[in-house]
Parts: C-alpha cells; sequence; structure tokens
C-alpha cells in the first residue's frame, strides 16, 4: 500500500469509506423495507411528534397533565385531520361528474377547431366512463389485496397515533434513555446529534406547515372569489399537499383548476390557474427563502433529489419522508462537523 502516491491512497480510502456507507445504507433500507409495517409508523409518529411539541409543551406549562396533554393533542391532530380528509373528499366526489362533462365539452372544442386530432381527444372523453368501468372491473378483482392493504395502513396510522402519544408523553425521559443506550464516553456526542436531527426535523415540519397555511389560505380566498364550488375542501387538499414539496402542490393546484373547469367553465379555470400560479411564485420566491432558511437549510437541487429517491425507494410515503430525514442526517452532519472542527480551530497550532 505504500508503495502507491499519497493521492492514489487518499483516493482508495475515500473509495473505500462510500462503499462502506453505501453498503450499510443498502442494508438499512432492506432492513428498513422488510419491516416497513413497524418502521412507518414509527417515522411518521416523529414526524407527527415534531409538529405537536408545541402545542403539547403550552398545555403542560398551564398546568395540564403530561398524559390528558398527549392525549388533547392526539384528538385534536385526528379532529384536524378527519375533517380535512371527509372535506376534500366530499368536495371531489361532488365534481367529479362536473369534471368529466368539462373535459368532454372542452374536447369537443378542440374537434371542431383542429379536427382529426380533437376528434380522437372528443373520443377519449366519451369513452372516459367505459375505461373507468374496465379499470374498475380489474379493481373488483382484486378486491381481497385492496381490503388488505387498507387494513394494514390503517392499523399502521393507529400505531403512529399511539406512538406519538407516548412520545409526546414520554419526551423528558427521551435524554435520559438515550444516554444509557450510547456507548461509554459518547454520551454527550449521541446526545447532542439526536437533539440537532430532531430540531432539523421540527424546523421542517414547522416551516412547511406554516408554509401549507399560508398556500391554502390564499387559494380558498382567490377560489371563493371566483365562486368556486368546494373552495374550502381544496384549500385542505393544498395544505395537506404542501407536505409532499414541489409534486404535491402541483397535484393540488391541478384539481383545483379542474374543478374550475368543470363548474365555472374555461374562462373561470384560466383565473384559477393564475392563482395557483400566483401562489407558487409566492411560495418559491418568498416564503420558501425566508422561512426554510431559517428552519432547515437545503439546497432546492437537495430537496428534488431526496424526493426522487425517497419516490424510488417507498412510493409516496418516501416522498413524504424523504426531506424531513435529509434534513436530520445535515443535522447530524453539521453537529459532527462541528464538533471535530472545534478542537483544531482552538489548538494552538491553528
Amino acid at each position: 500500500m505504500h508503495l502507491l502516491p499519497l493521492p492514489a491512497r487518499r483516493l482508495a480510502a475515500w473509495c473505500a469509506l462510500v462503499l462502506l456507507a453505501s453498503g450499510v445504507g443498502y442494508v438499512g433500507i432492506r432492513l428498513c423495507s422488510e419491516l416497513r409495517t413497524a418502521v412507518t409508523p414509527v417515522l411518521l409518529a416523529l414526524l407527527g411528534t415534531a409538529l405537536l411539541r408545541p402545542l403539547y409543551r403550552r398545555l403542560v406549562e398551564v398546568g395540564v397533565p403530561r398524559s390528558v396533554s398527549a392525549g388533547l393533542t392526539c384528538v385534536a391532530v385526528v379532529a384536524v385531520v378527519g375533517g380535512a380528509v371527509y372535506i376534500v373528499v366530499a368536495a371531489l366526489i361532488d365534481s367529479g361528474d362536473q369534471i368529466v362533462a368539462a373535459l368532454r365539452s372542452a374536447a369537443r372544442s378542440i374537434a371542431e377547431h383542429f379536427g382529426a386530432a380533437g376528434t380522437s381527444l372528443d373520443d377519449l372523453a366519451s369513452n372516459a366512463k367505459e375505461l373507468l368501468t374496465k379499470f374498475g372491473g380489474t379493481a373488483a378483482s382484486n378486491v381481497i389485496s385492496g381490503v388488505s392493504v387498507v387494513g394494514e395502513s390503517i392499523a399502521m396510522a393507529v400505531l403512529a397515533l399511539l406512538l406519538v402519544f407516548f412520545f409526546l408523553r414520554d419526551s423528558h425521559r427521551a435524554v435520559g434513555a438515550l444516554r444509557s443506550l450510547a456507548p461509554r464516553g459518547t454520551g454527550d456526542t449521541l446526545e447532542a446529534m439526536a437533539r440537532r436531527a430532531f430540531r432539523a426535523v421540527e424546523g421542517f415540519m414547522r416551516g412547511t406547515t406554516f408554509i401549507a397555511f399560508i398556500d391554502a389560505v390564499c387559494i380558498t380566498v382567490g377560489l371563493l372569489v371566483l365562486d368556486v364550488p368546494g373552495a374550502v375542501g381544496l384549500g385542505a387538499l393544498v395544505f395537506v399537499g404542501a407536505y409532499i414539496p414541489y409534486l404535491g402542490a402541483f397535484l393540488s393546484g391541478a384539481v383545483a383548476v379542474l374543478v374550475a373547469l368543470a363548474d365555472r367553465g374555461f374562462v373561470i379555470a384560466l383565473w384559477a390557474l393564475g392563482v395557483v400560479l400566483a401562489v407558487q411564485v409566492l411560495e418559491g420566491h418568498v416564503l420558501q427563502p425566508v422561512i426554510q432558511s431559517r428552519t432547515v437549510q437545503m439546497h432546492p437541487a437537495v430537496v428534488m433529489v431526496a424526493i426522487t429517491a425517497g419516490a424510488s425507494v417507498a412510493g409516496i410515503l418516501g416522498m413524504l419522508l424523504a426531506v424531513p430525514l435529509t434534513a436530520a442526517a445535515f443535522g447530524v452532519l453539521h453537529e459532527l462537523r462541528t464538533r471535530h472542527s472545534a478542537p483544531a480551530e482552538g489548538s494552538p497550532n491553528s
């Protein structure tokens, strides 16, 4: 090994480190995939704990017992999430037939102007119900598998909610439990890394929630002014979709435009599109730089790569978890870099 020049030895060391880290990461991802029914609720519970911890602390500070505070916080979450899901689903069900009718009308208009190309679109729109019926028949043949997936999802959601309760109630014991698991002499470092990672996740959840609230309010007000039906439900959909950066905002905005097209026509749909685009510009150029730069310092390119990687590993759930987990990893790396660089900067030779 000493026969190699120093740059080659350094390159070999870095390659070995990258291969080792990649192997550990791959094994970790495979284990999480095999144990997803247990790992997923834990990760979701950690996100929920990071988001709800301020409310829980406020209840404890006013004298409410810890168990009652955690229970009230979980009840509030169930009420808010259940209400939002009900509003969104009701709005989409009420507007579903109108959306299909509007698409058929738009296809006929295109057929009048573009001839054969538009006629193909008209045929596609006219056969939409037949295609959906065939798709529904195919899906019905897998009803047992579908029921299994739904049951598994409900079980994981219930487990995540219970874990949020325990994480909130017993959060004051977390440091002691972490130190008891740490090897000798590493308790301080492990505690600092855990605190930095949790602060990063907490900052991401707090900043994302604030941005989602502003987006939902702005789009809801715009849709109410345009007299689009289900504006409140569409605003709730925007709020939920904001937790998946970029893609969530695009999908929720597209649904809002389709509902406007279905009920109010092409012109109002264009105005709705303008409202959605204006809100997205406000988010991308004002809210994200001002709010998220103070909570999670990650470049947009890193966010997009993390979302893509999360989608390839675990689909929509991976997209939801990718950014906060990446933020936690960046927090840990920042803490390690700070701890290892501090002695060098304070040494007499520096």
